[in-house]
């Protein structure tokens, strides 16, 4: 029998409720694997790019130095492609793994009438706080909607005044985010983005120097997400 970890930093992405897909964090998975992050992370968005799993990076706020970071969040299935190269060792771990936080879940299943109510109230509890911040984003929200539906594609720029960002500071986001990189002096979108319909990019020649350059617009869909990002990172950035 192999010998299960436990990870404390790590907190299990496995709901109460059995309907809701489980997920597994790239985090998780780099610690029970040896690895780096970086490397399981470069392993993910190149599967990703080749349609060979399913996901989106999502923001990891480290509880120790406060900093953001991308991570993944993996179904069973995704778990299993990306760590398919491992050895049969590694793989067994990530199993092992998968049934101790299964058996969590089970755990978790409230088994007399105080633990039901008990589970009742944390639920009503995290329903509140949810329902106050979606009040809270609701005008900025509604102000990108409509924004979005009366009008096309936006450069960067646009979207800059659209959410009444720094442009330095939303640059760096967008890099840090592993959104856009530099290529040639412009923000280019990463694959998979692009591969979403986030971004549509416009290939042309400069007719006064004969130039070739590329132009990114995020699209109505692409200013909906990132607007949700960026509303996401400045609460954060508020809370700490």
């Amino acid at each position: 029998m192999h010998t299960q970890s436990t990870i404390s930093n790590l907190a299990p992405r496995f709901p109460v409720s059995q309907n809701v897909a489980r997920t597994m964090s790239s985090r998780e998975i780099a610690e029970l694997t040896g690895s780096t992050h970086d490397n399981v992370l470069k392993t993910i968005r190149a599967l990703v790019e080749r349609g060979v799993v399913s996901g989106n990076e999502t923001p990891y706020t480290h509880p120790q130095n406060g900093q953001v970071y991308a991570e993944f969040l993996l179904t069973y299935r995704d778990t299993m492609v990306v760590v398919s190269g491992y050895s049969v060792e590694l793989r067994a771990k990530i199993i092992d793994r998968w049934q101790e936080l299964e058996a969590q879940v089970v755990q978790r299943i409230p088994q007399t009438r105080a633990e039901a109510l008990r589970l009742a109230a944390d639920l009503e509890e995290q329903n509140e706080a949810l329902t106050a911040q979606i009040e809270q984003q609701k005008p900025a929200v509604e102000f990108v909607d409509r924004y979005v539906d009366s009008t096309g594609a936006l450069g960067f720029r646009e979207v800059c005044k659209l959410l009444s960002a720094n442009e330095s500071t939303f640059r760096k986001f967008l890099i840090d985010k592993r959104v856009m990189y530099v290529l040639a002096g412009s923000l280019t979108p990463h694959g998979p983005h692009l591969a979403a319909g986030r971004f549509q990019v416009r290939a042309g020649v400069n007719e006064q120097n004969q130039h070739a350059y590329t132009q990114a617009k995020f699209t109505p869909k692409g200013v909906q997400w990132i607007a949700g990002m960026w509303m996401r990172e400045q609460m954060e950035a508020r809370e700490q």
